[in-house]
């Protein structure tokens, strides 16, 4: 019954989701550390990252803002009532709610955490992006195949709360 709150990231041009952190008490100084802990986790790659899209929820305070600042990210905050300005991360969300939130019950912070680190590697290794031609954000075009010699298997993951299909001889 308790309710957790999770941070993440996504990258617009690759569809590539960071989940940077749960908590149940989020503060401003909570989210000034996952914005360092992003930056570090870029670390060489920070500079391609121009702008931050984000809510204007209290807990992204002027720490936060100058973490991304110092980094060279600018901070674009969204307009009220606009959701299509933060449209990617709002289909994140939903689908997380939709086929993982929604039918799961998450134990505690640290079994919450781990499925959806698994949900994130599914997003960015194994599920195709419309914007991206059907391909994975971590994964490049693969070569077109014959389906006459092969047969699918599915593989469950998340405790069968996803499933994935691969081709077998």
């Amino acid at each position: 019954g308790t309710q957790a709150y999770v941070l993440a990231v996504i990258e617009h041009a690759t569809r590539r989701i960071r989940i940077l952190g749960i908590t149940i008490h989020p503060t401003g100084e909570w989210t000034a550390q996952q914005a360092r802990n992003l930056i570090m986790d870029l670390g060489d790659q920070a500079h391609r990252a121009k702008f931050m899209i984000r809510d204007r929820g209290s807990n992204f305070t002027t720490a936060f803002d100058t973490v991304l600042a110092d980094a060279g990210i600018r901070t674009v905050l969204c307009n009220i009532q606009t959701p299509r300005m933060n449209a990617i991360t709002e289909r994140w969300i939903g689908g997380c709610r939709r086929e993982l939130l929604d039918h799961t019950l998450a134990w505690n912070q640290a079994h919450l955490q781990q499925i959806l680190r698994q949900y994130e590697t599914h997003h960015n290794q194994h599920r195709p992006h419309r914007a991206l031609h059907a391909v994975a954000p971590l994964k490049p075009l693969p070569e077109p195949v014959d389906l006459d010699h092969y047969r699918v298997r599915k593989h469950a993951h998340v405790d069968g709360m996803i499933n994935e299909y691969r081709l077998v001889a």
